[in-house]
């Protein structure tokens, strides 16, 4: 995790922490062991409940949060943005969640709503510092991720569908590999999906993903099996999640209409667990337009909503992937299908 020294970095760093520049809106940052943890991006609050901010609060309280950054973008003409911080700290102290800094950001400037040296910090603010040269940027470019996107459309719009999606001979060729729900091999099939699932990320990590349509293809209609979707959930490790977000991704956008759902809802999963909540979200927006009612795709919003630990959602799917495969291979395992 990363560590922030100072708000310069603060404010590098939100772009990073949810995907996108954000504008009107209230950000929460969790501090674990004075370093940054989950963050959290709601709408600016206009006319808010005290609940309503004791429910933010909360979400950092089952973190095991220690500390809270506090950033409100406040839209051009409102002059509430101390309130809304005021009110956002209030709930975390009658929690004991310290407070380690707030910073009020508007017409692009900001300032800290704590600092009360007019020479660090002045009734009109500062600058806003670009944060393409930043430390945070440095750190985040080394480490082999993306720029965040420029807005909230910008971030749905790389997961959006592909031209190839509708494509009618692609659509066909993707159907031929759908798994009836009353098949008489439906074991045999199954088998195959998972299969190729770990064949497709093995040509992922080789750099050579996108090369295959036959067994992307191949996974994408497979994945319209729940067992093969529950396999394909569990199957990525701390040192591949990158691989597989790539794949994901990739699947998604090119999943014809009636196959994005499980796609989507496995990309969402990943996602989370990489700490990009904004993301997570739109992917399953994603899902339930393209299945309404998806019960994968609404348990996970259900789990996100709450603010379950990214940590403690890897810990489930853990431990129910070894389920999965049993009963898909039974006791005997392939080569590559490790526990």
């Amino acid at each position: 995790m990363t560590t922030l020294t100072s708000p310069h970095d603060l404010i590098a760093a939100i772009p990073f922490l949810i995907g996108y520049h954000p504008v009107d809106s209230l950000v929460v940052v969790s501090i674990k062991d004075n370093c940054i943890g989950m963050a959290m991006r709601v709408d600016y609050p206009i006319d808010l409940p005290i609940a309503a901010y004791d429910l933010l609060a909360s979400h950092l309280h089952r973190e095991g949060s220690t500390g809270a950054l506090l950033v409100a973008y406040v839209p051009s003409g409102r002059s509430d943005g101390e309130a809304v911080l005021s009110d956002l700290a209030a709930a975390l102290h009658r929690i004991d969640l310290k407070v380690d800094e707030s910073l009020l950001i508007q017409d692009g400037r900001f300032r800290s709503t704590m600092c009360s040296d007019v020479q660090c910090c002045p009734p009109n603010g500062r600058d806003v510092p670009a944060i393409d040269s930043s430390r945070i940027a440095l750190e985040h470019v080394v480490a082999g991720r993306a720029m965040p996107f420029a807005n909230l459309e910008a971030l749905t719009e790389s997961i959006s569908a592909l031209v190839i999606a509708d494509d009618e001979k692609w659509v066909a060729r993707v159907s031929k590999f759908a798994v009836p729900e009353k098949s008489d091999d439906l074991t045999k099939l199954q088998r195959d999906g998972a299969t190729a699932v770990i064949d497709l990320a093995g040509e992922f990590a080789l750099g050579r993903g996108g090369d295959d349509l036959e067994l992307i293809a191949r996974v994408i209609g497979r994945l319209s099996d729940i067992q093969v979707r529950d396999f394909a959930l569990g199957t990525h490790t701390e040192e591949d999640i990158d691989n597989f977000f790539l794949m994901w991704r990739h699947l998604m956008r090119m999943a014809p209409p009636g196959f994005v759902a499980p796609i989507a809802s496995l990309f969402a999963a990943l996602a989370y667990e990489s700490g990009d909540g904004a993301l997570a979200h739109r992917a399953l927006d994603r899902a339930l337009a393209d299945s309404n009612g998806y019960s994968l795709a609404l348990l996970l919003r259900r789990v996100f909503t709450a603010g379950w630990p990214p940590e403690s959602f890897a810990a489930m799917r853990r431990e129910l992937h070894p389920k999965v495969c049993a009963g898909i291979f039974g006791e005997e395992l392939p080569p590559g299908f490790g526990l």
